[in-house]
């Protein structure tokens, strides 16, 4: 489990959703709060529909991403494309 550079909030472990970054402790992509930013949600929006979240969390995924632009959009156009990204980021759990 690693914490990402200057970013408390933010991790990448190796197992969890294909080793992209996340908020620290969960499952939830930097990328999915950048996707609701870009589509107009506010801050305040975003922590309204995902209540498990908490500001700094949010706030510092956006950090993330300004610092991490490049990795983050490519992550999300790749995303866009399911096939590829399913063979690129193969399902980490299973059901039993």
């Amino acid at each position: 489990m690693s914490t990402v550079g200057e970013h408390p909030y933010v991790e990448q472990r190796p197992n969890v959703q294909g080793g992209r970054p996340v908020i620290k402790g969960g499952r939830f992509l930097v990328s999915s709060i950048v996707q609701d930013y870009r589509r107009g949600r506010s801050v305040e929006e975003i922590l309204r529909e995902f209540p498990q979240l908490r500001p700094a969390e949010v706030h510092d995924a956006l950090s993330y991403y300004y610092d991490h632009q490049a990795e983050i959009d490519r992550e999300i156009a790749e995303l866009m494309d399911l096939d590829a990204a399913m063979r690129r980021y193969p399902p980490t759990l299973f059901p039993t």
